[in-house]
């Protein structure tokens, strides 16, 4: 589980993250959402460690995230993959391999059930967007990593790959993992989500179970659902 205790940041002037308390856990896939600007992609890289911790705190199951053991029990697919263009794509898997020789324990299932057996030996420059994506999924699942954190994990992916994807988090889930999603496919996140979590404006300011919050407001659309809440929220 992942506990994230009165996390703030800033950069400059500019007041990112205010104050956010909230817990990530076990056997749930729990969507990260908001309007662009509201500190998701700060949020996500504090717990990768990308971004230094101004105060608060974030534990992977009551250790430090500052501690590179305790990261490297995170694996993350982010929306923009970026590798070294000229290595092929078994190159790359190999030296991400080479660099986490204390991870004795790989997962290439994903691999096959992607394709990406056919593309190898191509280099990463060459591939199409979708195919990066995959080459992206491959490595965040690589050491059976206890959280998984995808960010627009689906962009790109054709509907094939995209279902085999989206089966393999429902499998990653029901085995326990951790795992957060973000997403603009608000049917995307009714399929997979468990937990909502609603950042606005560097804050929190719903985290609830899906299926309550869309019991709440009477609908089984989760866009409807966000529209009542949020015109309830201006009107207040």
């Amino acid at each position: 589980m992942i506990e994230i205790i009165n996390l703030s940041k800033s950069f400059g002037t500019n007041r990112i993250l205010q104050q956010i308390s909230l817990s990530l856990k076990p056997g749930k896939v729990t969507a990260l959402i908001g309007p662009n600007g509201a500190g998701k992609s700060t949020l996500i890289k504090t717990i990768l460690g990308l971004v230094k911790i101004e105060s608060g705190s974030i534990l992977l199951d009551g250790l430090s995230v500052q501690d590179e053991k305790t990261r490297a029990k995170i694996g993350y697919m982010p929306q923009a993959p970026q590798f070294p263009p000229h290595m092929t794509v078994r190159e790359i898997i190999e030296f991400v391999q080479k660099l986490r020789v204390e991870s004795p324990h790989r997962d290439m299932k994903l691999l096959n059930q992607l394709g990406l057996q056919f593309e190898l030996d191509k280099p990463f420059k060459t591939l199409s967007g979708g195919t990066k994506q995959k080459v992206s999924a491959v490595i965040a699942f690589l050491f059976l990593p206890e959280v998984l954190i995808l960010d627009e994990p689906t962009a790109g992916l054709d509907p094939v790959s995209a279902l085999t994807f989206k089966n393999r988090v429902r499998e990653e889930s029901k085995s326990g993992k951790t795992i957060l999603y973000t997403s603009h496919i608000l049917q995307e996140i009714e399929e997979l989500a468990d937990e909502l979590i609603y950042l606005q404006e560097g804050k929190v300011v719903l985290q609830i179970e899906l299926k309550e919050f869309l019991s709440t407001y009477k609908t089984h659309s989760l866009e409807q659902a966000l529209a009542i809440h949020i015109s309830k929220q201006e009107a207040a």
